[in-house]
């Protein structure tokens, strides 16, 4: 009997002790995902505060900000990584014609950008938007979310 054999046999008999195993290791992982998430997609390191009130609010901009995220990335039914969601969010900018006009979108529309919209209910992808209109959106959105709390 090979050594592979014996361990698999060794797991199979521990019964629940098996599962436990892997709940906990799964939870580790995804901790450490958060860490990495937050040092490298958010830029969150280097961290040059000393005083304490300063370190908890970067912290909590930290926390808050992927806590976002990951509510974002479940509102997309997770299918699309972190990378992909941040590049995009990024470079979804508006440019303002002129103060008496309004908008136009200055990035390119994408799967994803389409989701977004989707999921958020309004577009900005438009060929143009009124200042009006873009008032209106953003006052929809705060509307929403004040009935959500």
């Amino acid at each position: 009997m090979d050594s592979s054999n014996t361990i698999k046999e060794f797991f199979e008999n521990q019964g629940g002790i098996n599962s436990e195993i892997i709940r906990i290791n799964k939870q580790r992982w995804e901790i450490e995902e958060n860490f990495r998430i937050m040092k490298t997609e958010f830029e969150a390191r280097p961290v040059y505060v000393r005083r304490e009130e300063r370190i908890k609010a970067h912290f909590m901009t930290c926390y808050i900000s992927l806590l976002l995220y990951r509510l974002l990335e479940k509102k997309l039914g997770d299918a699309y990584t972190v990378s992909q969601i941040l590049g995009t969010l990024r470079s979804m900018q508006m440019t303002l014609l002129n103060t008496a006009s309004g908008y136009i979108p200055s990035y390119t529309r994408t799967e994803l950008t389409d989701s977004l919209h989707k999921t958020f209910g309004f577009r900005t992808d438009y060929e143009f938007i009124t200042k009006a209109s873009m008032r209106t959106i953003i006052k929809e959105t705060k509307q929403i979310k004040s009935k959500k709390s």
